[in-house]
Formats: C-alpha cells, sequence, structure tokens
C-alpha cells in the first residue's frame, strides 16, 4: 500500500497518467501574445513529470518555499507524479509558470516567477488546466485558494466554499467550478495533427 493506493492501481494509474500526458503533449502548443499591448509571447504546454521535474521544482522553490516560506515537506507532497502538469516558457525556453491537476480534478500549485506576473501566464496555465480537467472527465475543478489571490480565481469562474482556513502557514479558502464551459482547446492554442500510426 503506497498513499492509499496498492501497488497494483499506482502502477496502473501511472501508466494512465502517463498516457493521457502524452496524447495532450502532441496536441497542444500554446502561443500566447495580448492582443492589447506589446505582445509578450510565451508557450503553455503539458508536460511530463518524469522528463521536467527539475524545471518545476525550481519554480516552486522560488514562488512558494523561498518568497512565500511554505516548508519544503509541505509543497513536496508526493503526489506529483501520478499528477497532470503545465508548464509555461519564455520566448528564449526558460520555464516561467506551472500547475498541476490532480486525478481527482482538484487544481494546485500554480505558480509563476515574478517577473511574468501580471501578463497572462497564470491566465494561461489555468485555461490549460481546466480543458485537461474537463477532457480527462472531471465535471467539476476545485482549489485551496490563498486568499490573496481569490478574485484571480472568481474572475475565471471559481466560487468560494466555506470559511478560510491556513495552509502552509497562508490563509486559504476553497474554491470550484465546473469545467463544461471548457469543452474545446482555448483559441490561443496551436493545433498540431497527430501523426499517423
Amino acid at each position: 500500500m503506497l498513499g492509499g493506493y496498492t501497488l497494483e492501481s499506482t502502477q496502473s494509474s501511472r501508466s494512465s497518467v502517463f498516457n493521457q500526458n502524452r496524447a495532450l503533449a502532441s496536441v497542444v502548443n500554446a502561443n500566447h501574445c495580448d492582443a492589447v499591448s506589446d505582445p509578450l509571447p510565451f508557450t503553455v504546454k503539458p508536460i511530463y513529470w518524469n522528463t521536467s521535474q527539475k524545471e518545476v521544482k525550481a519554480i516552486r522553490n522560488k514562488v512558494f518555499v523561498e518568497e512565500q516560506g511554505v516548508p519544503p515537506e509541505l509543497e513536496w507532497d508526493g503526489l506529483d507524479e501520478h499528477s497532470y502538469h503545465v508548464l509555461a516558457y519564455a520566448p528564449d525556453g526558460t520555464p516561467i509558470g506551472t500547475g498541476r491537476l490532480l486525478q481527482d480534478g482538484h487544481i494546485g500549485r500554480v505558480a509563476v516567477l515574478m517577473e511574468w506576473r501580471g501578463k497572462g501566464v497564470g491566465r494561461a496555465l489555468l485555461n490549460l488546466l481546466l480543458v485537461i480537467a474537463n477532457k480527462m472527465g472531471n465535471e467539476e475543478v476545485k482549489l485551496h485558494a490563498q486568499i490573496r489571490v481569490v478574485n484571480f480565481y472568481k474572475k475565471h469562474g471559481f466560487t468560494r466554499q466555506g470559511k478560510e482556513f491556513m495552509e502552509a502557514g497562508i490563509p486559504h479558502i476553497a474554491m470550484k467550478r465546473k469545467t463544461a464551459d471548457q469543452t474545446s482547446w482555448p483559441a490561443s492554442f496551436v493545433f498540431s495533427p497527430l501523426a499517423p500510426l
């Protein structure tokens, strides 16, 4: 038994996540530019934890552990290997943001490097996570929002649930939303057809 899973279901789950991530990665390539101001292009795409964990860890360590003081043992909760992940890249290929979706529809660990905040990166990460959640059969998603960013999530259709609580020493509130309006990839995403088998 490992984290509530038997070894067989963990292996099956790992294989399922790997196959689903491979299908998503081959379909999505997002080039986002803000049409209102000078374009700040960046790419957001699904990634494999086993090949991109170094980049994801660097961003989350910077944002959560260093900037916000989250203890490393809380940040690294053992759920990453069995989650869907997305990563945002600057035009030069530098990773600038990340987020994850647990198989139960819980979005979390959305983090954007300071110099890229307020430029649409968080929105693009969240939009891709919502589409992935819908495509994976989650009719509803939930998250624990830090109180200081509740309005960001409200703008994206999330509603508050219950009372504030402390998580990793930071005030949070539970939020949720349906994914029914996220049935197709956002218009800002460029599709590449799958290669024939």
